[in-house]
């Protein structure tokens, strides 16, 4: 595989070098027979190269389609790297003319040669960008538009290289564990007593194509939990959606035969889950609440946006309204629905609302460590920041997150943290120390075994 680049030096010598050894045998057969399965050879290596997965044996069992190829585009790349070095090698020691014929114009083969050992490997490391740029989670759109910009410019398209490289095996290397982590497991971790309801936060909805929970509610029913969402709508007040959710459970219930259901609510979802088990007494209905970065004591940024004049507050909201009646919104009222988030609406909210002693209560948070640790939440994060909130996941404090048992506020081992979006998989990233998908199995499991 690394001697084949150089086809134009072999074609050469099969021409000339068979005619000085063979001077008195069928040497133009010889020399067609020794191209044939020179080009069959390249047609062949052409094709190990560029088409086949690169994946170990073991691993093709247990990784999907779509990590197979980015981690075949890793393997290219690394070739790459190891292929171009011994090929500077080949050229530094002129070790094909040593045996090339004296009539030969060597330094006219050389560069000929060389422009098709260029073409030969560019085509492989443009074979291994692409793989990658199509295919691993972990890539923003800026990020694939700048490195898809340096494919066009020789030499400086090896720049990005250890970059994708990093990034496809960081994405290998968690599905691998994640892999390993579903044989260790007993057998349905996640079969729930009650069937599971997952309810969204604000400005989003449960769309067929575009999941809100990334691919945590695959995973929770490989693992044997029965998975409903809630179908509220993304800017409804909360006695609106509660009154969604509340037609939903009785679907659920006389579906599964059963008397109740766990619900997994974020961020806002939890505040009109809590409305429904108290405002609209459903708390027979309702085994437990998990509730995960829910503002609950109200989140500080609406303290900032409270101080635009009222008119403008009005005419933005009236855009997202119409808008949002596109994708299917009813009664989309931006305006309330935001207010309702304010710390001095929940303060009121709670006040109002208790829990119910009949249903669990437990929660969970989050927090980004900068800044700049998630671009889309970096200015809210800051003016949060400004304001005195510096624990915060872009959206809300750990503090106003704690409701019931609080168990955990989850921060990953890197640099960046754990924002409000990613504890939804919302951008299907995994990042060091945190693996959002095992967070959700281990969730499950523990309402398995507190018999929920």
């Amino acid at each position: 595989m690394l001697l084949l680049p150089h086809f134009i030096i072999l074609w050469v010598l099969s021409d000339k070098t068979y005619l000085e050894l063979y001077r008195n045998t069928s040497a133009g057969r010889l020399s067609v027979c020794f191209r044939i399965l020179l080009v069959f050879l390249y047609i062949i290596t052409f094709c190990l190269l560029h088409i086949m997965p690169f994946i170990s044996r073991k691993d093709r069992k247990s990784m999907s389609l779509r990590v197979k190829i980015m981690y075949g585009g890793r393997r290219i790349l690394k070739f790459c790297f190891r292929g171009i070095l011994a090929q500077l090698f080949v050229y530094l020691m002129r070790l094909p003319s040593l045996v090339a014929p004296a009539d030969v114009s060597w330094p006219l083969v050389m560069i000929v040669d060389g422009i098709f050992v260029f073409l030969h490997f560019y085509l492989l490391v443009l074979n291994g960008y692409i793989r990658i740029l199509c295919t691993c989670r972990s890539l923003g759109i800026w990020k694939r538009i700048l490195i898809f910009c340096f494919l066009w410019f020789p030499v400086f398209h090896l720049l990005p290289a250890r970059y994708l490289m990093k990034r496809a095996y960081e994405e290998y290397d968690a599905e691998r564990c994640r892999f390993e982590n579903r044989l260790s497991r007993p057998d349905a971790p996640c079969a729930t007593r009650y069937p599971l309801v997952l309810l969204h936060g604000i400005g989003f909805r449960d769309l067929r194509y575009f999941n809100y929970w990334g691919r945590i509610p695959k995973e929770l029913v490989r693992n044997g939990a029965v998975v409903y969402y809630g179908h509220q709508e993304a800017w409804g007040t909360i006695e609106n959606n509660a009154e969604i959710i509340q037609e939903k459970i009785n679907e659920i219930l006389e579906e599964n035969h059963c008397g109740k259901v766990n619900i997994i609510a974020h961020s806002k979802g939890g505040l009109d889950a809590r409305y429904l088990i108290s405002g609209l007494h459903m708390e027979d209905k309702v085994a437990s609440l998990t509730t995960i970065s829910t503002p609950h004591r109200g989140s500080e940024l609406l303290n900032l946006l409270n101080r635009l004049p009222d008119g403008i507050y009005c005419f933005i909201s009236s855009l997202f309204d119409r808008a949002y009646r596109q994708f299917g919104d009813k009664k989309p009222d931006c305006y309330h629905a935001s207010k309702q988030l304010s710390p001095d609406f929940c303060l009121e909210f709670n006040r109002k609302y208790p829990d119910s002693p009949k249903v669990f209560y437990q929660s969970y948070a989050s927090c980004v460590k900068h800044t700049l640790g998630d671009g889309l939440l970096s200015i809210p994060n800051l003016m949060m920041f400004l304001v005195g909130a510096p624990k915060n996941d872009g959206l809300v404090t750990i503090e106003s997150a704690k409701w019931g048992s609080f168990r955990k506020a989850f921060v990953s081992t890197g640099r960046r943290g754990i924002s409000h979006g990613d504890m939804i998989d919302l951008k299907r990233e995994d990042y060091k120390g945190f693996d959002v998908v095992e967070a959700y199995v281990e969730m499950v499991a523990e309402l398995k075994e507190k018999g929920f």
